[in-house]
């Protein structure tokens, strides 16, 4: 046992689904609060979010991350208690080890030992936790940076603990991340019987063939940084459930998630185009979840890669592929943003777990970071 695994499986084992924090938050908050942080609880609607600083120079660098997790699903499906952290096989067992209980307790023990080392560190250090994250993420990072820019406390340098590893800790982290927008679209027809379809308008029938062209549209080619924009349909809902009744509307739930090369205003605008071209009765509504954004290899970029070689021999790699995170909120504020945290190959799933050598590898990058940026 080691302080970081303690601190993951007590983080484990409270079932911090969004946006309920399950005390998560007051316990991290009385491990900073030992080693000097300024502690703020800050509650917007139902979600619980802390701010905690240690410092009042610049340049501020963040550790920024979320204690909410998803649901476990079907209890069956996991071998343990999802929310009983079990150690077996050198692996950290429960909902959350990976996404992301154990980089939250290796941020926490990074600073223990770096504070430790150098409690006269340059700059200050600060943690920004939410527990909307999973969820709708309007009333987590997205309000605490309202807090903070409102009295003028800005952010330079942010970690975000998201699971950004292949295969294992530190061989890729991610210096941006792909836009997302979204798109709820109704399709209008007429309802009627099946038997007697010149008295009906089939919206499913209306819609295939612009449904057909969205797919195969390329709508960029990327970048050196991000790979192409792409579209997928998620969901596709019409009919009353009866095999004799056509259909009067068609619902299409869609996602893009773009690059720099493209704009959510322009995707909106050539969808639409596309609609109107196939003469579709519709409607639609859309929701940006995020902008595109990158960070260059500027100061973070390069302390991360050099920690990460430093602490485990490996030359990293940049990406920006993945689903969003918080850091969408952050980069627009002028921070330099990364992320970087454990192996990803379990997040979401049943039996998620994380290696216990490389949390504390983790850890160990982290303080290092902190070392190059900071001492």
């Amino acid at each position: 046992m080691t302080p970081t695994l303690d601190l993951a499986r007590e983080l484990i084992e409270r079932p911090s689904v969004t946006p309920d924090d399950q005390g998560c938050q007051p316990l991290l908050a009385a491990r900073l609060q030992a080693i000097g942080f300024r502690i703020e609880h800050l509650r917007y609607g139902d979600v619980d979010n802390l701010w905690a600083r240690r410092g009042d120079g610049t340049p501020l660098f963040v550790f920024a991350g979320h204690t909410d997790v998803v649901p476990p699903g079907p209890r069956e499906t996991w071998h343990t208690d999802p929310f009983k952290a079990v150690v077996r096989d050198g692996q950290l067992l429960g909902r959350g080890a990976a996404d992301m209980k154990g980089s939250i307790a290796a941020m926490v023990t990074a600073c223990e030992r770096f504070l430790a080392a150098d409690a006269g560190h340059a700059g200050s250090i600060a943690f920004l936790i939410t527990s909307d994250e999973e969820g709708p993420a309007t009333h987590g990072t997205v309000k605490v940076l309202e807090h903070l820019a409102a009295r003028d406390e800005h952010i330079d340098y942010c970690l975000v603990g998201e699971p950004s590893s292949q295969e294992r800790v530190g061989d890729v982290i991610k210096n941006g991340r792909r836009g997302s927008l979204n798109g709820v679209l109704r399709v209008h027809g007429h309802q009627g019987h099946v038997a007697y379809p010149q008295l009906a308008d089939n919206p499913i029938h209306r819609a295939a063939p612009a449904l057909a062209e969205l797919a195969a549209t390329e709508w960029d080619r990327g970048n050196e940084h991000f790979p192409p924009t792409t579209f997928q349909i998620s969901n596709i809902q019409a009919g009353t459930g009866a095999e004799n009744v056509i259909p009067g509307e068609l619902e299409v739930v869609f996602n893009l998630r773009f690059s720099t090369e493209s704009t959510a205003t322009g995707l909106r605008t050539r969808i639409e185009a596309m609609l109107s071209g196939h003469g579709l009765n519709y409607d639609i509504d859309w929701k940006l979840s995020g902008e595109p954004f990158l960070t260059p290899a500027g100061a973070l970029v390069q302390a991360s890669e050099a920690a990460i070689l430093d602490v485990t021999g490996l030359q990293t790699e940049l990406s920006t592929s993945g689903g969003t995170s918080d850091g969408r909120f952050i980069a627009p504020t002028g921070a330099e943003v990364v992320e970087l945290g454990p192996v990803n190959a379990t997040i979401h799933k049943a039996n998620e777990n994380v290696n216990i050598e490389q949390l504390e590898t983790l850890s160990q990058i982290y303080e290092k970071i902190l070392e190059k940026l900071l001492a």
